[in-house]
């Protein structure tokens, strides 16, 4: 299930994308602040944001500026009243995938979702590897290597690292591996990923995956 990120400071709006996008099956987060956006983008994992421009504390370039900067991918649809060509050329110069004005309708804006995720899948298809604090992930032949070893894994625990590396750097929760790896058939008050997260450690170093208390987990980048 894709995660979305809206940040957007008018109520009402932020509350109508909220109610749209969930019903179509999409989790959703809301932000108000721009500031408190780039550091929420930092620390979570989403497969898209949905940005406005005019924000309290930091604006829309700010926030996509930081998420590119930090070498996050996540496809950034910009949503902004302003439809003159300096800010799209902007956005999309710096970095954002999409650019819709307001208002628009919200059939419209699902399309774009759902194309702009369409197209992030195809993206990380086209990549055979994955390269995060030092391990290296062969995604075709399902193999891991540290420090030139290999690292044999089971395909549970391949799938669990490659979760972890696609969202190098950033905190995931229990429950988002859980939906991750383990998809919809699972106990939620299952310890299977601290479990799992156990096998990992022993097999690829203590230091590899930080213990976010309270919240979950993180692999360390550096």
């Amino acid at each position: 299930m894709n995660r979305v990120l809206i940040v957007e400071d008018e109520p009402r709006l932020s509350s109508f994308l909220a109610k749209g996008l969930k019903a179509s099956g999409y989790v959703t987060t809301v932000v108000e602040d721009g500031h408190v956006a780039s550091l929420v983008a930092r620390d979570e994992a989403f497969d898209l944001m949905i940005l406005d421009v005019g924000l309290p504390t930091l604006d829309g370039f700010g926030v996509l500026r930081a998420v590119r900067e930090r070498g996050q991918r996540m496809p950034v649809v910009f949503l902004t009243a302003r439809d003159e060509l300096g800010d799209t050329v902007a956005g999309l110069e710096g970095g954002a995938d999409d650019y819709i004005t307001k208002p628009f309708r919200f059939e419209e804006l699902l399309a774009r979702v759902r194309a702009r995720l369409r197209g992030g899948e195809a993206r990380g298809a086209s990549s055979s590897t994955l390269e995060a604090g030092g391990i290296v992930l062969d995604l075709r032949a399902r193999r891991a290597h540290r420090g030139g070893e290999e690292v044999p894994l089971t395909a549970r625990e391949f799938t669990l690292l490659e979760t972890f590396m696609r969202h190098a750097g950033q905190m995931l929760s229990r429950e988002q591996l859980l939906s991750h790896v383990w998809g919809y058939d699972y106990d939620p008050g299952s310890n299977i990923v601290d479990v799992y997260i156990g096998y990992l450690r022993r097999k690829l170093g203590d230091d590899t995956i930080e213990t976010v208390r309270g919240m979950g987990y993180r692999l360390r980048i550096g």
